[in-house]
């Protein structure tokens, strides 16, 4: 003990203290109450003065970060919005994003007059390497060489006569997946002579990118160094970085996301060199054209040559080819896997769509893209997954002027953040949200071609997802043929514990423990 000062001792376990000690740490602590307040109070002021959209109070230097997940994003900024509703303020680190969370501001965003001036795109660091921005149809902002690659696209790849012409070539590589699986179905573990089970998103990926790449360049990429490439920048491109938050040290690239993805741009960008090349040679040497992106670019070097300042060059169709790869691969090949995932554990959506199959498609041996408009019951299906598993769960744009939505205001250079998981999942839009119900979407017309701002998962407005024409026709062909060829059923060890339905967030939303199922040949199987 130590005498006080005052006749008073004080004792706080090991340490000894006096009154007047304890009078001034209870001042500082007043202090910093009373500034703390004061802060919060001013910066409530300056926001509504402003007509700025309510938020949580953030705090010095690392903003609202606290109380964002940085691997659930998506449910973090739904339950602040739950608290600060669907038109919200947050900032992440030094960077303020207006995050919206219902149907009808969506609906604002993405349909008011106001879309033209909402549709660029943050300027995050990751898309920067080896100066992908510039060539990305993804991030670049709506201007020249974005409506260029997108009219380029939607002629050369995604017009009717175009997906029509090409639906042999997109049939020939569903048997052709059909067989990788079947041949996995057949085959038997080493030893135990137990069926091996098939990792259902890896086909579904294999497939979609032999698809995908057929279509855009003639050739099939799936076994190429092109599927990694894919894998991983779909993952890095979406994955928090502290460079877009802390905009002032993104030149120190301290987690590397730009490094490596120059790196994985690099090589996307060296396959289709080397696929121009070829296909040059091949020309000169009087080979048929195969009219598809290849020979676009190779059409248009003559015409370049003569433009002093093109709008769209070698290196911006590049970057084209590879967002679509890129975004149309993963994207698809999620949704199959959330589909079977959901279907293994609702076995009477299971009968009720392998009935419907049989039912449409007969004695036949090959499911065609007309099929689908004969098949509602599958469709609720697609459109159930992809409200429950939103592939891309957030959408990011940025304000180029200052805008007022919903009487709230917008300042230029603002981020925004569309979370379609939050739009999905909204209780008062859907009935029972967390629950797989196909059933919601019979006798409804309700689509996901950006009408129906209650279901959005490829975006709306301008930017709209550019590959949904093919997309719509691929997964739905390729869930309705797995479906129809195979019965499937989960390992005893998944049966047992149960299939784990958690998320990988990223550029698409994927399951982080890929699905594994045993397919057996149905009797519909060729």
């Amino acid at each position: 003990m130590v005498q006080a000062r005052y006749g008073i001792e004080v004792s706080l376990g090991w340490a000894h203290t006096t009154m007047p000690a304890m009078a001034a740490s209870l001042a500082w602590l007043l202090l910093a109450l009373l500034l703390a307040s004061l802060y919060t109070a001013t910066h409530r002021i300056a926001a509504a003065r402003r007509r700025l959209p309510p938020g949580p109070t953030p705090l010095p230097l690392v903003g609202n970060l606290l109380s964002v997940s940085r691997t659930s994003p998506h449910r973090s900024l739904a339950r602040l919005a739950a608290r600060y509703g669907p038109l919200m303020r947050v900032r992440l680190g030094v960077v303020d994003y207006v995050v919206v969370s219902s149907p009808a501001v969506a609906d604002d965003i993405y349909h008011s007059r106001h879309n033209a001036h909402l549709s660029s795109r943050p300027p995050y660091d990751a898309w920067w390497g080896e100066k992908h921005r510039l060539n990305s149809v993804i991030a670049l902002p709506p201007h020249a060489v974005w409506r260029a690659q997108r009219r380029l696209a939607m002629e050369e790849v995604m017009s009717p006569g175009r997906l029509d012409a090409l639906a042999p070539l997109r049939r020939e590589k569903v048997r052709e997946l059909l067989v990788r699986v079947r041949r996995v179905a057949a085959a038997r573990g080493d030893g135990d002579g137990e069926l091996v089970p098939v990792e259902v998103g890896q086909a579904a990926f294999e497939g979609f990118l032999s698809i995908l790449s057929s279509t855009m360049v003639s050739v099939d990429l799936a076994d190429s160094d092109l599927r990694d490439v894919v894998r991983e920048a779909a993952i890095l491109a979406a994955t928090p970085n502290v460079s877009d938050i802390f905009p002032a040290i993104a030149a120190a690239d301290l987690q590397g996301y730009r490094r490596r993805m120059g790196e994985l741009v690099a090589r996307g960008y060296g396959i289709f060199e080397e696929l121009l090349a070829r296909r040059k040679g091949g020309r000169e040497a009087g080979e048929r054209r195969k009219d598809d992106l290849l020979d676009v670019v190779l059409d248009r070097e003559d015409e370049l040559k003569k433009e002093s300042n093109p709008v769209l060059d070698r290196n911006a169709i590049k970057g084209l080819i590879t967002d679509l790869m890129v975004a149309g691969t993963d994207t698809s090949s999620s949704t199959i896997e959330w589909a079977m995932a959901e279907l293994l554990q609702n076995s009477e959506s299971m009968q009720k769509v392998k009935d419907e199959l049989r039912r449409v498609i007969g004695t036949r041996t090959q499911i065609e893209e007309s099929d689908i408009s004969h098949l509602p019951y599958l469709q609720a299906i697609i459109k159930e997954t992809l409200r429950l598993h939103s592939n891309v769960p957030m959408s990011y744009y940025m304000a180029e002027a200052t805008v007022e939505v919903q009487g709230y205001t917008i300042p230029k250079g603002t981020n925004i953040i569309v979370n379609i998981w939050a739009i999905h999942h909204q209780p008062n839009v859907w009935v029972d949200p967390d629950k797989f119900m196909p059933e919601r979407f019979i006798g409804k017309d309700t689509n996901f071609f950006g009408k129906h701002p209650e279901l959005i998962p490829f975006g709306g407005g301008r930017r709209i997802c550019l590959g949904l024409p093919l997309a719509y026709r691929m997964v739905h062909v390729v869930l309705a043929s797995l479906l129809f060829h195979f019965d499937w059923k989960l390992p005893e060890g998944a049966k047992k514990d149960g299939i784990d339905m958690s998320e990988k967030f990223g550029l698409v939303l994927s399951m982080a423990t890929p699905l594994k199922a045993l397919a057996t040949r149905s009797c519909n199987d060729m």
